[in-house]
C-alpha cells in the first residue's frame, strides 16, 4: 500500500505523515519481536483509514462553513440593496445623521425637496438645511431626545417648524426623528414632510372661516339694530294707539244707555280684547329686545326674563345673579350675547326638554363672565346638536365663538340640558368685579 497520497493531499499531508511513521515503528518492532507482520500490517491499514476518514470530516466541516458564510454575506447583500430600493422609493425626506450631526444618508425625495443634490448634502451639517433662528432649539432637541429612552418622537409644531432650501426658501414640514446604535455610535434618522401646499390651503380656508364669522357678526348685529327699532316702535307708538283706544272705549261705555244691554257687553268686550292686545304688542316687543336691557342693564333684564319665563311655561326656574355693578359694566355686545343665549335656552326648554325645574346662573370670576343653564329633562343627544335643523344651537355658538368666547352644550348630571358660555370681559368690568 502506497502512503503518497497521505502527505501529498493538501488538507490530509499532516495527518499520512503520522500514519507512515506509526507504520515503520510497527515494522520494526515486528521484525526484532516476530511479531506476525501481515497481520500488523492490516492493523495499520484500517488504523490509516480512519484517520484519512476525519480528515475528510473536518475538511468537509471547513468548506461548508465557507459556504454558509458565504451565503449569510450574500443575503445581508441582498437585505442591504432592498432596505436601499425602499428608502430611495420613499416619498417622504430622509435623512440620517451622525453624532457629529453631519449628513451620511439623503435619499431622492430629500434632493426634490431641499433642491440639493445627494454628494453635495453628504458630510455637509445638517443645520445647513435650518434657517438660523431655529438651529440652537434643533440642537437641544436632539439633545435632549438622545438622553431619552425613547426611540422616536414628533419634531417640534407642524404649525411653526420651518426647514431652509438649497436656494435660501423657508418652507413648513412636518418631521419625526429616530435615532439607533450602530458599533456604539449613534445615528438619527429624520423624516419629513413638506406641507407647503396644504399650508395655504389652511390658511385659504381660515381667511375664509373669518370672512363668514365678520359677514355672520354684521348679519346678528344688524338683526339686533332692527330687533331694537321694531321693539321700540311697538312699544312706544303702538302701545300708545292702542291705549288711547282702550281709553275711548271707555269713554264710550260710560256713555252708552241703560237700556241698551247689548251695546255695553260689546263695549266691555272691546276693551277686554284691547287689553290682551296690549299685552301681546309688550310680549312681542320684549321677545325682540327688551327695552329693560338697554335702560335698566343685564341683570334686571335676565331676572324678568326668568320670571317671565316661569309665569308662561309652569316650569319652576330659578336664576343666581352676580353683583349688579359687575353685570352692568358688561360691554353692549357681550351683554346682549349672554341675554340672546339665555333667551334662546329657555325657549328650547320650553319646547323640547319636558323639564320641571330649570337652574340658571351668570357670574363673573377671572376675568371672564359665565352663563349656566341647566334643566332635569330629557336631555340633548349629539346627534341632535348636528341636525341641520337646530338653527337655535348654531347662532348661539356663533355669537358666542365671535366674541372670543366659548360655548358647550351637553347632557347634565341630573340628566337634562346643560348650556354653558363664558366669554371675556372688558377692563371695566373687571375692575367692578374686583370690587364687588
Amino acid at each position: 500500500m502506497s502512503l503518497r497520497p497521505f502527505w501529498t493531499h493538501p488538507v490530509l499531508a499532516g495527518v499520512g505523515a503520522a500514519a507512515l511513521l506509526v507504520l515503520v515503528g510497527l515494522n520494526a518492532e515486528a521484525f526484532y519481536f516476530g511479531i506476525d507482520a501481515p497481520r500488523l500490517l492490516a492493523s495499520v491499514v484500517f488504523a490509516d483509514l480512519v484517520v484519512v476518514g476525519a480528515g475528510i470530516l473536518a475538511a468537509t466541516q471547513v468548506l461548508r462553513a465557507d459556504r454558509v458564510s458565504a451565503e449569510a454575506r450574500l443575503a445581508v447583500d441582498e437585505s442591504e440593496a432592498r432596505l436601499a430600493a425602499i428608502v430611495e422609493s420613499a416619498m417622504d425626506a430622509i435623512i440620517t445623521v451622525d453624532q457629529a450631526q453631519r449628513v451620511v444618508l439623503f435619499n431622492r425625495a430629500a434632493e426634490q425637496i431641499f433642491r440639493c443634490r445627494r454628494a453635495d448634502a453628504l458630510g455637509s451639517p445638517v443645520e445647513r438645511f435650518l434657517p438660523e433662528r431655529f438651529r440652537a432649539a434643533h440642537r437641544e432637541h436632539v439633545r435632549r431626545f438622545g438622553q431619552d429612552r425613547a426611540t422616536s418622537r414628533r419634531m417640534g409644531d407642524a404649525t411653526t417648524l420651518m426647514a431652509l432650501r438649497a436656494g435660501g426658501e423657508e418652507f413648513p414640514i412636518e418631521a419625526s426623528i429616530s435615532h439607533a446604535e450602530l458599533d456604539g455610535r449613534p445615528f438619527y434618522t429624520v423624516i419629513l414632510r413638506d406641507v407647503t401646499l396644504r399650508k395655504q390651503q389652511e390658511q385659504a380656508l381660515a381667511r375664509q372661516q373669518q370672512e363668514l364669522q365678520d359677514l355672520s357678526a354684521q348679519v346678528l348685529e344688524a338683526r339686533e339694530e332692527e330687533k331694537t327699532l321694531l321693539a321700540r316702535e311697538l312699544h312706544d307708538e303702538l302701545g300708545q294707539l292702542l291705549t288711547a283706544l282702550k281709553m275711548d272705549v271707555g269713554w264710550l261705555r260710560e256713555r252708552l244707555r241703560p237700556q241698551a244691554p247689548e251695546l255695553g257687553d260689546k263695549a266691555r268686550q272691546m276693551g277686554e280684547l284691547l287689553d290682551q292686545t296690549v299685552a301681546s304688542v309688550r310680549r312681542i316687543s320684549a321677545d325682540l329686545r327688551p327695552l329693560m336691557l338697554d335702560d335698566l342693564g343685564l341683570a334686571d333684564a335676565a331676572g324678568w326674563l326668568v320670571e317671565d319665563f316661569a309665569r308662561r311655561s309652569g316650569i319652576e326656574c330659578r336664576i343666581d345673579l352676580a353683583p349688579r355693578e359687575t353685570l352692568d359694566a358688561l360691554e353692549r355686545n357681550v351683554a346682549v350675547t349672554l341675554y340672546r343665549v339665555l333667551q334662546e335656552s329657555l325657549t328650547n326648554v320650553a319646547r323640547h326638554a319636558g323639564a320641571r325645574r330649570v337652574w340658571a346662573s351668570l357670574a363673573l370670576a377671572d376675568g371672564q363672565v359665565r352663563l349656566e343653564v341647566e334643566d332635569d329633562g330629557r336631555g340633548i343627544a349629539a346627534e341632535d346638536l348636528a341636525k341641520s335643523r337646530s338653527l337655535g344651537v348654531k347662532g348661539m355658538r356663533e355669537r358666542v365663538r365671535y366674541l372670543g368666547g366659548v360655548f358647550e352644550a351637553v347632557r347634565a348630571p341630573r340628566g337634562g340640558t346643560r348650556v354653558r358660555v363664558s366669554l371675556p370681559v372688558s377692563g371695566v368690568a373687571a375692575r367692578a368685579a374686583e370690587a364687588a
